[in-house]
């Protein structure tokens, strides 16, 4: 397999080494933690998770979507002292790690599928905003002053006012490549993030940039091991961000391998508990030793992908140049301008946070919006953990005004029959997000049989939307057949919206 693979393989690994590793120091130096630590968490999820782990496609490494409870954790449990908060948000990693193993092992790892993506799209939302207010102040050379998101924001213009011209031309420059090297398609093959670099770090040597405005990567591997501070890891600040990792990693982790499937040309399945014990293992270590919280990370897992990996294997490969790099070229590592790794994480900040999420969320429904919306405020202004909070609360109580019953959300009302060798699924009561999973187990269990199950919606009270989107997932592979879906009334235009019986628009 190896053998067959290898060509396929080794070259989609060196194509995604190439978009990580700007992304792996970017997204460390973010995360107030030491460079070499974003491209160790890769490292190790290259050369271990790669041989745990169930998804063949997707690659695992330091996510930009993590950056922020990162750096909450390292400000909070250092009151000041960053190489401090650092020992101890590692002691954070440990143990979220070991919560993420065991859910592996209890089987919880299919949760996340239930998750309704409101929730989810305004939590990234949010995370994009605080991506972007953070890194604006580096792009243009000047050091904030605000802490708080919406402060960071609100100094942007005070910043663009007071910047650094030469740092400020190389990080607009290195926004402007990425933003627009997509549009070349002939030389799609070559990442946006390595021109980038081609550009900025002559750029440094033409203005004679001053060491501060560079990043600065170790240039012994072993020295750059660091080990966890676990003198506070109980405290109540610890315990908070023991949750945030645990839940948060494993959410996005494995949304992101359900995603890498239905991307997989082969349509490969993954065993969702089997990577998350893989993500686990290698944020274990990558805690120990002194890396960042890792996840199956999606836009490296696109990449991979798009350039034609067979097999797990690239994502072997990937870490492996990653580590030959780190041994072989660490010093034009430290040519890297601030500004220019600051530029490409506010173009992935723009992608979470972009406008157009904001628009399709409001065609699905009104409902819909408000939960985004609502979701991503409260992020803002308190933390992911109420703002995802939020969001679950809100959508339960909307389900429980439109006439769920509390029992709907816990246990499935159905009936079953046979009529012409095919079994019938009559579904009574409400279909939401919480239920998924039973609906799911019912569905594969029927699909054993020869033929595919019919699913009987009918006489259903409610469907939502996440459940929408898992059924149309189904009736696309051809796993089910679904019939009475239409008699039941849609609050907007879109297909996939909150649909009820005798449902009218509107929220």
């Amino acid at each position: 397999m190896i053998n067959q693979n290898f060509k396929y393989d080794i070259k989609a690994g060196f194509s995604v080494f190439l978009l990580a590793l700007p992304l792996c120091l970017g997204i460390a130096i973010a995360s107030q933690f030491p460079p070499i630590a974003g491209v160790l968490t890769a490292i190790i999820g290259g050369l271990v998770s790669t041989f745990l782990g169930s998804s063949r496609l997707s690659i695992k490494g330091p996510a930009a979507g993590l950056i922020v409870i990162v750096l909450g954790a390292v400000n909070e449990l250092g009151g000041g002292d960053m190489v401090l908060g650092y020992k101890r948000a590692l002691a954070v990693g440990v143990v979220a790690a070991v919560i993420q193993i065991l859910f592996s092992l209890f089987k919880w790892g299919k949760a996340a599928e239930i998750m309704p993506p409101s929730v989810i799209h305004g939590m990234l939302a949010a995370i994009g905003v605080i991506i972007i207010a953070k890194q604006g102040a580096v792009i243009f050379g000047v050091e904030a002053v605000a802490k708080s998101p919406l402060g960071l924001l609100a100094e942007l213009p005070q910043n663009i006012m007071n910047l650094n011209p030469k740092i400020a031309l190389i990080g607009g420059l290195s926004f402007l490549i990425v933003k627009l090297w997509p549009r070349f398609k002939k030389l799609n093959f070559v990442p946006a993030a390595i021109v980038v670099l081609l550009v900025s770090i002559p750029l440094t040597f033409f203005f004679t940039v001053g060491p501060q405005f560079l990043i600065e990567v170790d240039s012994q591997l072993l020295k750059a091991i660091t080990f966890p501070d676990f003198s506070v890891v109980f405290s109540p600040v610890s315990l908070k961000y023991i949750v945030m990792y645990a839940l948060v990693g494993s959410i996005e982790s494995l949304l992101t391998v359900c995603a890498v499937d239905n991307l997989d040309p082969e349509k490969q399945t993954s065993d969702l508990n089997k990577d998350l014990f893989s993500t686990g293992i290698g944020n274990l270590i990558s805690s120990l030793v002194g890396g960042l919280p890792m996840i199956s990370e999606i836009v490296r897992s696109k990449a991979n992908i798009d350039y034609e990996a067979k097999s797990r294997f690239s994502n072997f490969y990937h870490g492996l140049f990653l580590l030959l790099s780190l041994l072989l070229i660490p010093g034009l590592l430290n040519m890297i301008p601030m500004a220019a790794l600051a530029a490409l994480l506010v173009h992935t900040g723009m992608r979470l946070a972009s406008p157009s999420d904001l628009i399709k969320t409001f065609k699905i429904g009104k409902d819909q919006f408000f939960i985004f919306v609502s979701t991503m405020v409260i992020t803002l202004l308190v933390d992911i953990l109420v703002g995802v909070g939020v969001g679950l609360l809100l959508k339960i109580i909307l389900h429980l005004v439109r006439g769920a019953k509390p029992r709907d959300f816990f246990k499935l009302d159905f009936s079953r029959e046979e009529r012409e060798g095919r079994v019938l699924l009559k579904i009574k009561g409400a279909l939401v997000f919480s239920n998924f999973l039973s609906l799911k187990r019912l569905i594969q269990k029927e699909g054993a049989r020869e033929s595919k199950p019919v699913l009987d919606l009918s006489e259903t009270l409610l469907v939502d939307h996440t459940i929408q989107m898992k059924l149309a997932g189904y009736k696309e592979r051809g796993l089910l057949e679904i019939k009475g879906l239409d008699s039941l009334k849609a609050v907007s235009d879109h297909p996939l919206s909150f649909k009820k019986t005798g449902a009218s628009g509107g929220t």
